[in-house]
């Protein structure tokens, strides 16, 4: 007997239920009004768009989310599903009107504001970014939510110190909260305080439980590539693509690193896919028009940066390699007039572009047109 209630106590435990009642079967469930059917359909719709959005496919996820009846879809944790999926896609606009959404439904839901943080942060909303701290703060000091909205907050406004001090805040609040230590990496990167950026970010990635969150994993990539350690770069990208492959800015990334790191055929075939997930992707397009140019490519080359200029007309470094471009190809004077846009449009850099000028009539030499 004491051995079978021991196993009873196990099984209940490890959420296995044992009870002396019958097992009902399928068909025993009653079914009043579909009632039953329709909870099961509502599960099976939620679990798939959730599957989906753990793999970062995030489109497909949203076209299932939109499938849901009205009263389901006008809920806090559905809104915040869909406020990530818009988020992971750059689409800040609509992730910012879903996440408010759910805060309208469920003004008192906590998870979640740290994206909302984020998005009012890309978006550059001051005003709204500093409500939402002293409104989440006002309701629940016990969140680590509340002190990352904070952070964001001193972050946009540049004060990188104060800003760490609410991140760390946030993390003594609950010390498996991994987007804390994300946002202090980023925050030390901008302090180019590398050594402590690179401990946030393997905090981050120790504490994720999931093993899902690419943006630590990018974080240590970006900070090797700009260290010149080309290598380790190029595995933290590919780890953290292995995780978001939907990403165009990943394989753009991964691309750099890989051009960085004398693999030019191979850096190309990474920007492809960057452009099969986002054709408008400038700055892979940017990246491959400079790989074309260090394999002698000039023609490919400028009809990739004429595409980058038409994306982001007031960018001067592009008119600058246009300008280095159009002198390989023999074009001076249509050079000249991309390197005096150049001058015009960023006035800090003219000893850069004025001595490109200078040497408008000397014979080209192998130049890395990014050097801008």
């Amino acid at each position: 007997d004491d051995a079978v209630t021991t196993n009873k106590n196990y099984s209940l435990s490890r959420g296995n239920h044992v009870c002396d009642d019958p097992v009902l079967e399928a068909d025993d469930i009653p079914r009043e009004d579909g009632g039953v059917q329709a909870i099961l359909e509502l599960l099976c719709t939620l679990g798939a768009a959730q599957k989906l959005l753990c793999q970062f496919r995030c489109r497909e996820a949203l076209q299932i989310f939109h499938q849901l009846p009205f009263q389901q879809f006008n809920t806090g944790w559905v809104q915040h599903q869909v406020g990530r999926a818009y988020f992971e896609m750059a689409d800040y606009q609509n992730s910012k009107r879903a996440l408010e959404t759910m805060q309208r439904v469920e003004p008192h839901r906590m998870k979640g504001l740290e994206v909302l943080s984020t998005t009012l942060w890309h978006l550059k909303k001051e005003v709204e970014l500093s409500d939402l701290a002293q409104r989440a703060v006002d309701f629940d000091r016990m969140a680590p939510e509340s002190w990352c909205v904070v952070g964001n907050c001193f972050s946009l406004q540049k004060e990188h110190e104060t800003a760490l001090t609410f991140f760390r805040r946030s993390i003594q609040v609950d010390s498996s909260f991994t987007y804390s230590y994300t946002l202090s990496g980023h925050e030390y990167v901008s302090n180019e305080d590398f050594d402590k950026a690179v401990s946030c970010y393997r905090d981050a990635i120790r504490t994720d439980g999931c093993g899902r969150h690419y943006n630590a994993w990018y974080g240590l990539g970006a900070i090797y590539f700009r260290q010149e350690k080309y290598d380790l770069a190029e595995y933290h990208f590919q780890k953290a693509l292995t995780i978001n492959p939907q990403s165009s800015v990943l394989h753009c990334h991964l691309g750099m690193a890989q051009y960085a790191n004398g693999k030019p055929y191979e850096a190309l075939d990474t920007l492809e896919g960057a452009f099969q997930l986002d054709p408008h992707n400038a700055q892979a397009r940017y990246q491959r028009a400079t790989i074309l140019m260090s394999l002698n490519r000039p023609q490919q080359a400028l009809l990739e940066f004429e595409k980058v200029r038409d994306a982001a007309p007031r960018e001067a470094s592009v008119h600058f390699a246009m300008g280095r471009v159009l002198k390989r190809l023999g074009r001076p004077e249509q050079a000249m007039r991309c390197f005096l846009i150049a001058l015009d449009l960023d006035p800090k850099d003219n000893n850069l572009i004025k001595s490109a000028m200078d040497r408008l009539d000397e014979p080209d030499i192998e130049e890395d047109v990014s050097a801008f």
